[in-house]
């Protein structure tokens, strides 16, 4: 069967999974278009990026290492350590953009400010009409969502009123400013433990506000990234059995989380994602992070928790995550937003759009980058015609299982409404590009 070339497609967003979608679709010689709000690409990993939309702050490492993180096209250099720094990480993705020459395929400095259906009644299937900021409208025979899901801030309600200066975790970028003050952090992830030991150095106290207990993973055990303990092979074993070994190491590594005063994990290990912290622990040990229950009342130069106790405060990071959103789509095509479910197949496809496909929008155990490479090796194939995605029918009960899976394995919480295991979604991903189309089924361009 004669290979079919699609007409043209778009990709929303030069980050770490829109330039995946780009090799991809470069390396098949799909034509796109990609266009970046920034001067450059990275997305969230490009500090103080000009599109407004990184959340990196100037000391940010990865949390995942290095191996697990590089695109499968391109490994990155044995020279980095195992955990490198943003900037690092913001060159590698610019040699890898060089390295496979699809630079001047992007346009930087352009928003999209619109993407809908070229005809309403049809749900996509002729195209998508995207509009740009200078008002111009181009039409598309796919288009790739991957606008990240690191950027809109999210924001908790809590009673009373603050009189110090309170941001979010992701206007967050040095400890300048909080020398000597008495710092609340709000959140038990991956950053709000970051700037809860780096304020701690600064501050004259830092607390931490624990909504509910955590499960502390450090960055090493044995010697070894603790993410590289983990195989496309030990994830084949029950969840049961692989939780078993990896508390026993915790155990041995570190102790009990109530042995430095954090409250005792609600949850399983794995059944939330991971806080992943070097230093916390001992930061707590030191005396210079204290933890705290969660907010009852703001009141003013001072904080109730919930315990009763009360603390003087001069400026609060809140650390609480953010929406998923999507400003440039009508909000009743895809959801997203309070409550950030977004019913996708296989967390790229909306069983009821035909050609608008989600590079991303996912929240690994692991990293992002080779699962996007992953997804989009994935949709290229169907673009191309050599792969069937299932009936809407089936993509939505599909969906359904999905669902009812995460929702018995993981915390409720609108964290982990995207979340997924690293090795089995790309065995995922591998069985979906197996799903051959016959020849009798294939059509030219998008095929839904």
């Amino acid at each position: 069967m004669a290979r079919t070339v699609p007409a043209p497609v778009c990709i929303v967003g030069a980050g770490s999974s829109g330039i995946a979608t780009c090799q991809v679709l470069k390396a098949r010689g799909i034509p796109f278009d990609c266009f970046e709000k920034g001067s450059g690409v990275g997305g969230n990993w490009r500090y103080m990026n000009d599109n407004g939309m990184s959340s990196a702050y100037r000391s940010l490492f990865i949390n995942t290492s290095r191996e697990l993180m590089a695109y499968g096209a391109l490994p990155m250099p044995e020279e980095l350590p195992d955990y490198p720094h943003h900037t690092q990480i913001a060159r590698y993705f610019d040699d890898f953009v060089d390295h496979f020459g699809f630079r001047d395929d992007i346009r930087f400095g352009t928003e999209v400010v619109r993407v809908e259906p070229a005809d309403p009644g049809d749900r996509g299937a002729s195209g998508w009409r995207v509009t740009l900021d200078d008002g111009t409208t181009h039409l598309y025979a796919a288009v790739f969502v991957a606008n990240g899901h690191h950027w809109n801030a999210r924001w908790p309600d809590f009673p009373g009123e603050f009189h110090g200066e309170a941001i979010h975790s992701h206007d967050y970028k040095t400890p300048d400013g909080f020398q000597d003050a008495n710092v609340l952090v709000v959140g038990f992830g991956n950053s709000a433990t970051d700037i809860a030991c780096e304020t701690s150095r600064v501050s004259r106290m830092t607390y931490l506000a624990v909504r509910r207990g955590a499960h502390v993973v450090p960055k090493y055990i044995k010697g070894k990234p603790t993410d590289q303990l983990s195989s496309p092979l030990t994830t084949r074993l029950p969840m049961a059995v692989q939780r078993a070994l990896y508390k026993r190491l915790l155990k041995t590594v570190q102790g009990e989380m109530e042995d430095y005063g954090l409250p005792t994990p609600d949850h399983k290990l794995a059944e939330a994602h991971p806080t992943i912290s070097a230093e916390l622990l001992d930061r707590i040990g030191h005396g210079r992070v204290t933890p705290k229950p969660n907010v009852e009342r703001l009141m003013g130069d001072r904080v109730r928790f919930v315990d009763g106790t009360e603390e003087a405060i001069d400026r609060i990071v809140y650390a609480t995550g953010y929406r998923i959103t999507f400003p440039f789509l009508d909000p009743g095509l895809i959801g997203g937003g309070d409550d950030n479910r977004v019913a996708l197949y296989r967390r790229v496809v909306p069983p009821d759009l035909r050609g608008l496909y989600f590079i991303g929008l996912l929240q690994p155990l692991g990293a992002i980058m080779p699962l996007a490479e992953a997804q989009s090796e994935w949709i290229a194939d169907v673009l191309e015609g050599s792969v069937a995605l299932p009936s809407p029918d089936e993509m939505r009960r599909a969906i359904e299982r999905d669902d009812q899976r995460m929702r018995k394995r993981y915390v409720r919480s609108p964290r982990h409404t995207i979340q997924v295991d690293f090795y089995p979604y790309l065995r995922g991903i591998a069985r979906e590009r197996r799903r051959r189309r016959s020849p009798r089924t294939a059509d030219a361009g998008v095929a839904q």
